[in-house]
């Protein structure tokens, strides 16, 4: 299935864990209101490759999760990728962010925000610690071959990214 990137402030539909949720992409320079949820990385090494993670095997993203007590959005970024990817953030620049609102659910009106960074990296020895089990490093120029995220909707986040990364 092929899927394009996604637009800015377009509200695109997602479904989640029982509830529904409208999600939308924003440029670097215009941060959403609502509250931080975290950060996100494209992750390229200086060989030019692409570092994805997966808990299952099956679905590959970019390495990203919540902030913890006092962190900055780029703090997490720089934490998850260490913990997830087994990776070093040598520089990262910021390149927008989801805004994902819920409309229905037990969480319905709560709107969460994550960052999107592209993190120049350097590669460490794979010894997976926490639940992500997978890492595969593959061409950045062929980063969308490997992208599987969950829904639609999260796919065309990460194609957006990859866009505003310089790799879509």
């Amino acid at each position: 299935m092929s899927h394009s990137a996604a637009v800015d402030r377009e509200q695109m539909r997602s479904h989640s864990n029982g509830q529904d949720w409208l999600v939308s992409w924003h440029p670097g320079a215009d941060e959403p209101a609502g509250t931080p949820h975290g950060a996100a990385g494209v992750c390229v090494s200086g060989a030019g490759q692409l570092v994805l993670i997966s808990e299952d095997g099956r679905h590959w993203g970019f390495p990203g999760g919540r902030p913890e007590s006092g962190e900055s959005a780029e703090d997490t970024l720089r934490r998850e990728v260490r913990e997830e990817a087994c990776a070093t953030v040598i520089s990262a620049r910021l390149l927008g962010f989801a805004r994902g609102e819920c409309v229905a659910g037990r969480q319905r009106g709560v709107v969460l925000v994550r960052s999107f960074w592209r993190a120049e990296v350097e590669v460490r020895d794979w010894e997976p610690r926490f639940e992500i089990r997978h890492r595969r490093i593959v061409p950045a120029a062929e980063a969308k071959q490997h992208i599987s995220e969950l829904d639609e909707t999260a796919t065309r986040i990460t194609y957006r990214a990859l866009a505003e990364a310089g790799l879509g």
